[in-house]
């Protein structure tokens, strides 16, 4: 049985995101364009390569439950695949098993493959609970460690959560909501697309397309009652979502009109344009810019206000995709933009903070998580 398509490219971003710190939401997107899948298949590698990454810390235990040695970063990744197929999608034993193992003997070759049948024929006896069940630390010894495992998130931040968390018994809905698959959300670039026309243009092409809710809970970023509730609401202004298919087959994605970009990623940067200043609107900071989603819309924000966007990056890698982002030499809705690929002083970094009339910081992603 030849190994199809969808899994191989769900293989090759798993490795780009091992090998080369990629971001699993831009390399999907560059191995779907190349590969040219249906929307059928391109929506199973975008499940296998988000569902993977997002439960990898549930299934690394169970998988080093079963084999006694340390096991080379591709076969992990390809056990990764398997388990995912088989504790959390509705792919038939067989088919997840024998797809896995064929793509092993192309991938890393024929003798790593008796390996990961056994281990995948093995996995496949008990249930994603049973497992967690057997291998997650007591939640009476342990309770960090049990919740760490049992809902696939680093220890440090379940633990960072835990002491966030003004009503501690909310911790494992936090963790059980962080894994929910998210919805892909595009962006309406300002002064390029409204987000009427592209919800048009997407609806033709996918008639389930339609304009995300306002979130439960509106006030997110009140945390002091300084920032007015009407920053601090999302009315969907600049997104649609995307139920099916290649967001770059879109023609307004291919012609820079839209991009796609979380509703989450579109708050922060809705939110520091609607924030009041005391004095001129026209120096805005994005003071950690890379990979450029925010500064992207922040920049098109910018320009229908006459105002100057610096986009700070320290990694000359991450400003790189900054400029790919962000368009500089698109003159339509970028306004000036200034993009700063070195590291800055300290002092230096203060005193664009002080210069700036708004400026926003977002911290970077570990590998493999989404890009905004």
């Amino acid at each position: 049985m030849a190994s199809d398509p969808a899994r191989r490219v769900a293989y090759d971003v798993l490795r780009a995101v091992d090998e080369q710190a990629a971001y699993a939401n831009l390399a999907l997107a560059d191995a779907l364009g190349e590969a040219g899948l249906s929307a059928r298949d391109a929506a199973l590698a975008t499940e296998l390569v988000s569902g993977t990454l997002r439960l990898r810390g549930s299934y690394d235990p169970i998988i080093d439950s079963l084999v006694e040695r340390a096991l080379d970063p591709p076969v992990r990744d390809l056990l990764r695949l398997g388990a995912h197929q088989l504790l959390s999608m509705r792919i038939p034993d067989h088919a997840a098993i024998s797809q896995t193992v064929d793509l092993t003997k192309r991938s890393v070759g024929h003798k790593p493959s008796g390996l990961v049948n056994a281990v995948l024929r093995r996995i496949a006896a008990h249930s994603l609970e049973s497992w967690l069940r057997r291998v997650a630390p007591s939640p009476e010894a342990d309770p960090i460690g049990h919740l760490a495992v049992a809902y696939s998130h680093p220890r440090w931040v379940v633990e960072a959560l835990a002491e966030a968390l003004a009503v501690p018994e909310e911790l494992e809905a936090l963790l059980a909501a962080d894994n929910t698959a998210p919805r892909v959300h595009l962006v309406a670039l300002p002064g390029r697309i409204t987000a009427d026309e592209l919800r048009r243009a997407v609806t033709s092409a996918h008639p389930a397309a339609h304009p995300p809710v306002t979130p439960a809970h509106p006030q997110v970023g009140k945390f002091d009652g300084s920032v007015p509730q009407e920053v601090c609401k999302f009315d969907g202004s600049t997104a649609v979502v995307l139920e099916g298919g290649a967001p770059g087959a879109l023609p307004a994605v291919q012609q820079g009109l839209a991009r796609v970009q979380d509703a989450g990623s579109q708050f922060v940067a809705l939110a520091l344009a609607a924030a009041p200043v005391d004095g001129p609107d026209e120096r805005w900071l994005d003071l950690c810019a890379g990979p450029g989603g925010k500064a992207a819309l922040l920049a098109a924000l910018a320009a229908q206000r006459g105002a100057h966007l610096s986009a700070n990056e320290l990694a000359a890698h991450r400003a790189r995709l900054v400029e790919q982002t962000v368009d500089v030499d698109d003159g339509r809705a970028v306004g000036k933009i200034q993009i700063a690929a070195h590291v800055l002083p300290h002092k230096a970094n203060v005193r664009q903070c002080d210069q700036a009339d708004a400026a926003t910081d977002a911290a970077p992603r570990p590998p493999g998580a989404a890009s905004a």
